[in-house]
């Protein structure tokens, strides 16, 4: 009576599949990093094209989000210049001009 015997694919084979995913993944894991650190309007067409929940599956997504989006201001530090259109879009404020008048309170909230 023979035996029959089925071959299973070689450690080398395995190690190459392995070798692929594991460079996909970081390929993946490297793309998605590199969205979270551009502006939202730039993260928003990269995540546009991802598949589904997959991101959110195979990825610490919340963890690398927070700390792509942590930013870099301690407290003491002066608050980075930046322009806003005012709300009835007459022009816009910028709050290195303000604060050349004097002090500058930031209040954020919804008032609606």
């Amino acid at each position: 009576m023979r035996v029959l015997r089925i071959r299973l694919p070689g450690k080398k084979l395995l190690l190459q599949i392995l070798a692929v995913l594991v460079l996909l993944y970081g390929s993946f894991a490297g793309l998605v990093l590199w969205a979270m650190r551009q502006p939202p309007e730039t993260f928003g067409r990269v995540m546009a094209h991802m598949p589904g929940p997959i991101p959110f599956l195979i990825f610490p997504f919340e963890t690398a989000w927070l700390r792509a989006r942590a930013g870099r201001l301690q407290p003491g530090d002066p608050a980075p210049d930046f322009s806003l259109i005012k709300q009835n879009k007459s022009g816009t404020v910028q709050l290195a001009a303000l604060t050349s008048q004097g002090p500058v309170v930031l209040v954020f909230g919804s008032y609606t």
